[in-house]
């Protein structure tokens, strides 16, 4: 689905990405690790193209997308959901959603909403309550119900996990698991790398701007380098 060869970015003179090939199959869970600064969130706006690219290319579904515009890619298919959450306080959590759904008719838009009410049911009882209110766990819920409101074919999330709870991340994780079971592929990035592994199909090790490690999520969990780095082992 996702086939990304040899993409480089920059900050000014300052290389970002340094040659990133990898790929993303239909249905797959695809987690990306590394170190704060390595490139993480870099990568995934460049695959948003809301970060410019240098050289290299990607493509989605046999499609170059490399020099397409963010709207482009979302019409496509390829939907972020951003570091931070970045939802709409004063708007309320259901216009939040809506939003999501802008480019869709409305009969697809009420089918959305059941279907993301389904999933994250936390966000039902508080549908028309400003988002800026909601827990960080529910605006993390509810960042992920608005990029699925855009039926994505291919989900990219930015840290869900961060600055949440043990306890609710164990239940976002969960969620994503969830989400592998539709026809919606996901590229995941975050820096609590023992749970993104645990539920990945395979993974990828980023360090400062390049691929260092791949494989199988459990691969990639007994390697003794990713445990000294990013397990604490």
């Amino acid at each position: 689905m996702l086939r990304v060869e040899k993409l480089e970015s920059r900050y000014g003179r300052i290389p970002a990405l340094k040659g990133i090939s990898l790929r993303v199959e239909a249905g797959e869970l695809v987690a990306l690790v590394g170190a704060n600064g390595a490139g993480k969130s870099t990568l995934l706006r460049a695959l948003s193209g809301v970060q410019p690219v240098s050289g290299g290319s990607v493509a989605f579904c046999g499609e170059n997308v490399t020099a397409a515009t963010p709207e482009a890619r979302v019409r496509l298919g390829i939907v972020q959901v951003p570091e931070g959450r970045q939802v709409f306080g004063p708007l309320s959590v259901e216009d939040n959603l809506r939003l999501g759904a802008y480019r869709r008719g409305r009969a697809q838009i009420e089918a959305s909403l059941a279907y993301v009410y389904g999933l994250f049911p936390d966000l039902v009882e508080r549908r028309a309550q400003p988002a800026g209110n909601l827990s960080g766990g529910q605006q993390q819920m509810l960042a992920m119900g608005r990029a699925l409101m855009a039926r994505p074919r291919l989900l990219l999330l930015d840290e869900p996990s961060m600055g949440l709870a043990p306890r609710l991340v164990a239940g976002i994780f969960a969620c994503i698991t969830k989400l592998r079971g539709d026809d919606t592929a996901i590229f995941l990035v975050d820096q609590n790398a023992r749970a993104a592994l645990a539920i990945a199909d395979r993974g990828y090790v980023l360090e400062t701007g390049s691929i260092v490690l791949a494989g199988t999520g459990a691969e990639l969990l007994a390697d003794q380098a990713v445990r000294s780095a990013y397990l604490g082992l």
